[in-house]
């Protein structure tokens, strides 16, 4: 066996042994043998592989909430890191992206590659605008795959359940691949057999169109009974990536889960007029506008290609948990700090493990964001006060960044200022 040969499969592995482990401590909290703890176990399978191709948070209310500054450090999760680069590109500034899942790392890294070895903009387009190019194996080959570690090499050149080399992703449509895309996949094929199209809200002329077509097209289906038999299943959602212990957050005080999911997708399908909302593409069109002429986000942007490619350098990517990276420092260190849902899955000893080390290291006025299911903070009384205390909370404002993200999926925004 080659030494390169032997490096990717020393790569991957690494990637399994290490891909259940961090994510069945986050989720896990029912033994095995209850229903609960059948579910997070299915759950942790499934969220073991890619899960997003593109995160599903706003970047332009997070680059607000955050009012970064230049030199400032940001730690966030990481997610399909496309709000990790858009923060880089959008302000001159450190990001530590973060993530359990290994598949998100490699794409993270993978993307971190592609920026600073595609020789122009439209090569890296062909694999994250487009992301439906047969070249782009050919070009990962060439320009991308010297650059990568093992591990990250091992995922992209390995094989997934159906035989295929995982880089050929990006032959077939990406935004389609992985937990979320096949999940928004089989959304529009249970809308087809029901004799209608998603897709249809995508040529629409105004706002005012696009919710007629979501009440005519799409609204109907949360009305029918066996449709919502089958949302009101926790596994279900799990292509959303919403685990057991945050279905109930999403649920809330609604009699049923069907109307919390049509309230949110009608806000998604007409809150926002379509040539402002790429997360209204990705869920209608399954992938942004052909040719890129549509809705992007920022990191995708050809406008931000010079700047983002200057500053790639600033953005590193780390399989950790967010206490045990923070645990490494001494002193204060970060700015701002993004949470993404994460909190939704903690049980109170987690939330209060990384709030303190949350408190330890962020610097004076340090902003720290999140999102949750439901749409009330759930950090009161599960936190000590001795570390909420510190913070400055406003929910007035928290609603008010809410009603602008236009990923419209999230019951609340809520950003928290260290003030002592």
């Amino acid at each position: 066996m080659s030494g390169a040969a032997e490096a990717q499969v020393q790569g991957e592995e690494a990637l399994h042994g290490r891909r259940n482990h961090r994510l069945a401590e986050a989720v896990h909290r029912y033994g095995a043998a209850s229903r609960k703890g059948l579910e997070e176990r299915f759950f942790t399978w499934a969220f073991s592989g890619l899960v997003y191709p593109q995160i599903w948070e706003d970047p332009l209310i997070d680059l607000e909430a955050m009012a970064l500054k230049p030199g400032q450090n940001v730690a966030a999760i990481a997610s399909g890191g496309c709000n990790a680069l858009s923060y880089a590109s959008a302000e001159d500034v450190r990001v530590t992206a973060l993530d359990l899942n290994p598949a998100h790392v490699a794409l993270n890294k993978l993307k971190l590659a592609a920026v600073q070895h595609s020789p122009d903009y439209e090569t890296f387009a062909r694999f994250f605008v487009s992301a439906a190019d047969a070249e782009t194996g050919k070009i990962y080959d060439q320009l991308f795959a010297p650059h990568l570690d093992a591990a990250t090499r091992a995922y992209w050149e390995g094989r997934d359940m159906l035989g295929r080399r995982r880089i050929s992703y990006f032959r077939c449509k990406f935004y389609r691949q992985g937990l979320l895309g096949s999940f928004i996949t089989m959304g529009h094929v249970v809308s087809r057999v029901h004799g209608r199209n998603p897709a249809k809200i995508l040529a629409a002329k105004d706002r005012a169109e696009q919710e007629k077509i979501f009440r005519e097209e799409l609204a109907p289906l949360f009305d029918m009974a066996h449709m919502r038999w089958l949302m009101d299943k926790p596994a279900s959602l799990f292509g959303l990536g919403i685990p057991p212990s945050q279905f109930d957050a999403l649920k809330g005080t609604s009699p049923h889960m069907a109307d919390v999911l049509k309230a949110r997708l009608a806000r998604l399908a007409h809150g926002f007029d379509l040539k402002d909302n790429y997360f209204a593409w990705q869920a209608f069109g399954r992938g942004y506008a052909a040719g890129g002429d549509g809705p992007l986000p920022p990191y995708l942007e050809r406008g931000n290609w010079e700047t983002l490619k200057a500053r790639v350098d600033n953005v590193t990517v780390e399989h950790a948990k967010f206490d045990e990276h923070l645990s490494r420092f001494s002193e204060p260190t970060y700015d701002a700090f993004v949470l993404l849902d994460a909190q939704d899955w903690m049980t109170d000893e987690q939330l209060t493990t990384l709030w303190r080390e949350i408190v330890r290291t962020a610097k004076p006025g340090c902003r720290v964001i999140f999102r949750t299911a439901g749409e009330e903070t759930i950090l009161p009384g599960r936190v000590p006060q001795s570390i909420l205390g510190r913070f400055h909370y406003d929910a007035e404002q928290g609603r008010a960044f809410t009603e602008r993200d236009r990923s419209s999926i999230y019951g609340g925004f809520h950003l928290y200022t260290l003030e002592g």
